[in-house]
């Protein structure tokens, strides 16, 4: 037998298909053992971002399952009408996944009552964004919520993510004059407000005025989508 040629080509091919197929190998094998521990991360950070429209800080020292296992009793996905809904399976439903027919609410019995947080999805100025609306239990009164983005403007767009302007949505009323037919609740320019009620808007963020028309545009859509399932739950 011939003495192997470490400087031919055969050799290099051969040595670089056998490293990228280990490194191959290797790579599968860490992602595959991480994954439970990635989806577990991933399902907390959505309890907590429920959990932060309820009013309970995210990062607040607390563990992020027991809260929300206290707080949220039931998770139904409604269809198409408001009669028919799955008994739970909400957490399970992704943001692209919402729509007519697919509609989860969380329900949560909190020290203040009973409250409904409602998902919610759009777009900002360079990506998506989502969030949640928790209400009282008269399904028109904003209790709290909670909103995110993927690639808005540091210092601008995403300050959507800063509890001072999420704040500014309690105690908002979905609907003007008891009109259920269109949400009223709007994100407006400052000095844009025409003849919006106070309860009725929220000031956008100064210098992001294509990311607070995004957040109105998710506002009115998504809860305008909820309109049958909250006449259902008065």
């Amino acid at each position: 037998m011939g003495k192997l040629n470490t400087n031919g080509n055969a050799y290099t091919i051969i040595y670089a298909s056998i490293m990228v197929i280990l490194v191959a190998f290797l790579l599968a094998f860490v992602a595959s053992a991480l994954k439970p521990t990635q989806d577990e991360n991933v399902a907390n950070d959505k309890r907590s971002q429920i959990l932060a429209a309820l009013g309970i800080e995210k990062g607040s020292d607390y563990d992020v399952q027991a809260k929300y296992a206290e707080l949220v009793k039931a998770d139904p996905v409604y269809g198409e009408t408001a009669e028919k809904a799955k008994e739970d399976g909400g957490f399970e439903i992704q943001n692209k996944d919402l729509s007519k027919s697919c509609r989860p609410i969380y329900v949560a019995e909190t020290p203040d009552g009973t409250k409904y947080v409602i998902p919610m999805t759009g777009a900002g100025l360079w990506g998506g964004i989502w969030g949640y609306v928790a209400l009282d239990d008269d399904c028109e009164t904003v209790y709290g919520s909670y909103f995110s983005h993927e690639s808005e403007t540091a210092g601008l767009g995403a300050r959507i993510t800063e509890k001072t302007f999420q704040d500014t949505f309690k105690g908002k009323k979905l609907y003007a004059d008891g009109n259920t037919d269109k949400v009223a609740l709007s994100v407006l320019k400052k000095g844009k407000e025409g003849d919006t009620k106070p309860e009725n808007y929220v000031n956008g963020i100064t210098g992001a005025t294509l990311t607070s028309d995004g957040v109105n545009n998710m506002i009115q859509q998504s809860i305008g989508s909820y309109k049958d399932i909250l006449e259902s739950l008065k």
